[in-house]
């Protein structure tokens, strides 16, 4: 995407382009290299991005980088954008793949450490994150607390209503796995959010 980065989100989730002639317009105008126009698109669905990065990895910060990587494969992709679902839809469908590409990464990253012996046994990726007691739960850090594999499944299947076989599809997980992280989840959830 040239040298040029997009510049940090700052407006309400709610300002959003409509998929009228003016988002196409914009769309053809980026996949000819216009960056303003592509910025524009940016600015409407970058906090949708950011909301669905955000809720599957629990972490803002990572949440803010994949987002930026979304948009940066959403650029280097636009030609194949064919106008057959939203524009928002195809940027969720990438930004589903950055963040499952990253998880990939991460525990492959964290397997080579752990079989170097840099890790203790007892730090695994999947364990829950510890919430503070004093701290009032909202759905939002019980999600957050999940651990990540359950997280995800939650996130895609309750929040955005993938279907397991499209989980499965995604993840390259079992049926079965994802209908028992789901379930814990669901679970992990209830006992945090009736404390």
């Amino acid at each position: 995407m040239r040298s040029h980065a997009l510049r940090p989100l700052t407006h309400s989730p709610n300002s959003r382009t409509t998929e009228s002639g003016n988002e196409r317009t914009l769309i053809e105008r980026a996949r000819a290299g216009e960056l303003d126009a592509f910025e524009v698109l940016y600015r409407a669905h970058a906090g949708r991005v950011f909301g669905l990065c955000l809720r599957m990895t629990a972490d803002q910060q990572q949440a803010k980088e994949l987002t930026q990587d979304v948009f940066v494969r959403a650029w280097e992709g636009l030609t194949a954008f064919r106008g057959d679902s939203a524009f928002g839809s195809w940027l969720h469908r990438i930004a589903v793949n950055v963040v499952l590409m990253g998880a990939r990464a991460d525990r492959r990253r964290q397997a080579r450490v752990s079989l170097a012996g840099d890790l203790e046994d007892d730090t695994v990726d999947g364990l829950a994150m510890t919430v503070d007691v004093e701290q009032s739960i909202d759905l939002e850090r019980a999600i957050a607390a999940l651990p990540p594999g359950a997280r995800r499944v939650f996130v895609l299947h309750d929040v955005h209503g993938y279907r397991h076989e499209e989980i499965a599809r995604i993840t390259g997980n079992a049926e079965g796995t994802l209908r028992a992280q789901l379930h814990r989840a669901r679970r992990l959830l209830m006992e945090a959010l009736s404390r």
